[in-house]
């Protein structure tokens, strides 16, 4: 491969530092050190952190089995129960405290505390076993944002049940994908869920599911919208029927460290999707650790992720990991702009919202709704801010940090992914100086590399392939029912490191920069050119809120750069602003960078994730047939893109 093909360009640079303040830093859980001293001894590092966190029933003598890499194995003779783990140890000290406060979309709201939220899990457990549900059986869950999700969960680990969340948009073909993947026997869903003042038929979907799913034995209903939905006698069961009288007390199963927690489907190349299996000790070490250190958790923060808990966010840093470490925590059932574009920020107020955790295309769209909606509230309690999800523009995390963290508290931008369990690389706050889109350093104990198309590592300042060279506790431990797939697709490609398919640059500094997956990069003459880049230098236009961007065919370059952009406030798109955005590219990154075309467009096509399907888009740039749009949550703006597309012209 030409030496120009061998790595990714790094164009654009950021200059911004912010370090954290001196107040902050002396009370940061994480201090000086702590990544030297992982370093030292890796294995005694996350040793003694799962000796120090975990409640074990038994406690393991082996740290890391690697006899059979790439499955590998952690504390595989120590046995635990993650129930126990989020539940029983704080009733001692800590059964009044607030686990969950819960906010339902239409205004109703409940306060669960740790107490509450042991006997609701214990008496779910116990309706499990009623039904035939036994230690390795598998339960899909298909329900909204409501506290019986994360009982749910709970009841299924504390019996040694395998769980599969399904997210609640999902439609019900994907339903059926993950309940036959899994063979799952139990499914637990509710008579619908809100969503934007709507109910979302969550029972229509699941009846349709089960009917085409002869491992399903029963169908577990919360009333929720109160909405009449088909009961099947003999198959469907009302929760409110099955649950309240089945006793509290469920002993919590003594799991091996390596036995299966839960399966997590993701979406594969091939159309099928790919079932992530995390296991027990490990995993929960991960979600632990990462979360007190990087989110810096105190006894009394109010701590919110903003996430599904149908994503592994949720699972990790909503479910797990703050339950684990006592946390109070904040869920909410809908949608951020209903019934107005200010409803997260009256939700901080109003319970006094420490630290928040979102995503960057959540980020920009508060951005493109206006900045007096935050300026609306008081948002003083916030102390720590983070980003998940995908690369965040530079100008996003610069909004971000003054609109909502009012200029003075750290954001941590966190990159990781369903597969590695927990966070990977991010800032310590009260230790590393932060630069706005850039995920900084391996967390502590993490050795993560960027890599040329050979496997060798690219000086500091180059891009190429991000690689993790050495395993970690949370890790996945294979596709389920599928361990060459498992192989393949994440150890094949640069043979003893996982390759999780995102490219990577360094900087100076060693600071990480993620440039999204590497089918998102654009060969534009000869140079490999990343669309997160080139967003980036979009966004940083003070006109711009959001912005997509693909490569087409081109018979010149090989591929040209097409832009999908959407506007703050009463910008208006004309040619003098198109003009002006794409020598606002050229300037901020180089001419090779210039978009080709660019359309201004009022949404971008996104999944009910939030996610921008830049596919979609590649498809309305090359005047190609569309793709499969049913995982969209906005499928009417395609059509309207591929109509000012078709009257758009090139530079």
């Amino acid at each position: 491969m030409p030496d120009g093909q061998r790595a990714l360009e790094n164009l654009l640079t950021e200059n911004r530092v912010f370090p954290p303040s001196e107040e902050f830093a002396a009370a940061a859980n994480a201090q000086p050190g702590i990544h030297e001293e992982a370093e030292k001894d890796w294995q005694g590092f996350w040793r003694r952190e799962a000796l120090d966190r975990i409640t074990w029933f038994t406690e393991p003598t082996v740290t890391l089995d690697d006899s059979d890499a790439p499955f590998f194995k952690w504390f595989a003779d120590g046995e635990l129960n993650l129930a126990y783990n989020c539940l029983d140890r704080h009733l001692e000290d800590g059964a009044d405290k607030v686990a969950y406060h819960w906010v339902g979309e239409p205004g109703d709201t409940r306060t669960l505390t740790y107490a509450d939220l042991h006997a609701e899990v214990g008496r779910f457990a116990n309706a499990l076993k009623s039904l035939g549900v036994a230690r390795g059986d598998r339960v899909a869950i298909y329900l909204g944002m409501i506290p019986e999700l994360p009982v749910a969960m709970l009841a299924c680990a504390r019996i040694g049940a395998v769980h599969s969340v399904v997210f609640g948009g999902f439609s019900s073909d994907s339903l059926v994908d993950r309940i036959d993947d899994a063979q799952a026997k139990v499914l637990v869903t509710a008579d619908g869920a809100w969503r934007r003042g709507a109910v979302v038929p969550l029972k229509e979907a699941a009846d349709d599911a089960a009917n085409r799913c002869p491992s399903i034995e029963h169908v577990v209903v919360v009333r929720r919208t109160e909405k009449d939905v088909k009961m099947e006698e003999g198959r469907d069961l009302w929760y409110h029927d099955l649950v309240p009288d089945q006793p509290v007390d469920c002993p919590a199963e003594a799991m091996n460290a390596e036995d299966p927690l839960y399966i997590l489907y993701t979406s594969g190349t091939t159309g099928r999707p790919k079932g992530i299996v995390h296991t027990q000790a490990g995993y929960l070490l991960g979600t632990m650790l990462t979360h007190h250190y990087v989110f810096d958790v105190k006894p009394d923060d109010v701590y919110w992720c903003g996430a599904d808990i149908g994503w592994v966010t949720g699972h990790s840093y909503i479910v797990y990991g703050p339950l684990a470490n006592h946390t109070t925590g904040v869920l909410y059932e809908g949608a951020p702009n209903q019934p107005d574009l200010d409803r997260l920020w009256s939700i901080i107020a109003e319970y006094g919202v420490t630290i928040f955790y979102t995503a960057p295309t959540a980020i920009r769209a508060f951005m493109k709704w206006g900045d007096e909606y935050p300026a609306r509230h008081d948002l003083t309690s916030l102390r720590l801010l983070g980003t998940v999800g995908e690369p965040i523009n530079p100008e996003a995390w610069m909004w971000y940090h003054e609109h909502i963290g009012g200029g003075r508290v750290p954001i941590v931008d966190t990159w990781w992914q369903t597969e590695t369990g927990a966070i990977m690389i991010t800032p310590l706050p009260g230790i590393v100086p932060t630069k706005p889109g850039s995920a900084t350093l391996p967390f502590p104990g993490i050795e993560a590399d960027v890599v040329d198309e050979e496997g060798n590592s690219v000086p500091l300042g180059g891009g190429g392939f991000l690689v993790l060279r050495r395993p970690w506790p949370a890790m996945l431990r294979t596709i389920y029912g599928d361990d060459e797939r498992y192989v393949d697709t994440y150890w094949s490609r640069f043979p003893g490191a996982y390759f999780p398919g995102d490219g990577c640059k360094r900087d100076d500094d060693g600071y990480f920069w993620l440039l999204g997956r590497v089918d998102d990069i654009m060969l534009v003459s000869g140079h490999n050119i990343s669309t997160t880049e080139v967003e980036s230098a979009l966004v940083s236009h003070p006109a711009v809120a959001e912005a997509a961007v693909v490569g087409r065919k081109d018979d010149l370059t090989g591929q040209a750069i097409a832009a999908f952009v959407t506007l703050r406030g009463s910008a208006t798109g004309n040619e003098d602003l198109l003009s002006e955005l794409r020598d606002h590219v050229a300037k901020a990154i180089g001419p090779i960078a210039k978009p080709a075309s660019i359309v201004f467009t009022d949404d971008l096509p996104k999944t009910r994730s939030g996610k921008i399907m830049r596919r979609l888009l590649k498809d309305i740039a090359e005047d190609r047939q569309l793709g499969d749009v049913t995982t969209l949550a906005n499928a009417d703006i395609v059509d309207e893109i591929a109509k000012q597309a078709a009257t758009a012209t090139d530079d």
